[in-house]
């Protein structure tokens, strides 16, 4: 089940995800190219809050090796271009 999401609220996001990192803005770019048709509403709540943090930070969530539970941070690993 995919999210209904308004367009204004795409391009709001992909602002966001331009970011002062090169490796950031490829890997949400690719996310986004990859998986923003196919998100549920929880897990489109939950890239809204990554999205949120400070580059460093949420480098290190989505380039850690622990184990998570959460699907968007699955996702964005898969994205990360080696």
């Amino acid at each position: 089940m995919t999210a209904l999401i308004a367009e204004e609220d795409i391009s709001r996001i992909r602002w966001h995800c331009r970011r002062g990192m090169l490796e950031l803005d490829m890997v949400l770019a690719r996310f986004l190219e990859e998986h923003i048709d196919r998100l549920a509403t929880p897990q489109w709540q939950e890239f809204e809050r990554l999205v949120a943090l400070e580059d460093q930070v949420l480098w290190q969530r989505i380039t850690a090796t622990a184990v998570t539970d959460s699907t968007v941070e699955r996702l964005l690993r898969g994205c990360i271009v080696s």
